[in-house]
């Protein structure tokens, strides 16, 4: 004899979640970003915008060094290292979320 629960399937649908918008130092390492926004001064902004990091642009986070120390990036295929605390400044969207 069969339950009601047994003959039952239930079958759920996947909703689409909205990608999340996070600071640089909080992404896991190796996934593909993309900048929205830079919230810092204008000196800041000039340099890692020298550096090729503006707004739009996908970059790579491939390291962050432990203790609080940089974070390695991957920015138009050059390898960048970034203070922690400038990279907390950058805020960014999952391009492929999951």
């Amino acid at each position: 004899m069969k339950s009601k629960f047994e003959s039952s399937k239930v079958q759920f649908k996947r909703k689409k979640v909205a990608p999340l918008i996070k600071r640089l130092i909080d992404c896991p390492i190796g996934g593909k970003l993309k900048v929205l926004r830079v919230n810092t001064g204008h000196h800041a902004k000039r340099r890692l915008a020298n550096l090729g990091i503006l707004p739009g642009v996908i970059i790579i986070k491939r390291k962050a060094a432990p203790f609080r120390g940089p974070i390695e990036v991957i920015v138009k295929g050059s390898l960048l290292v970034i203070g922690r605390g400038l990279a907390a400044r950058i805020i960014v969207i999952n391009e492929n979320p999951e």
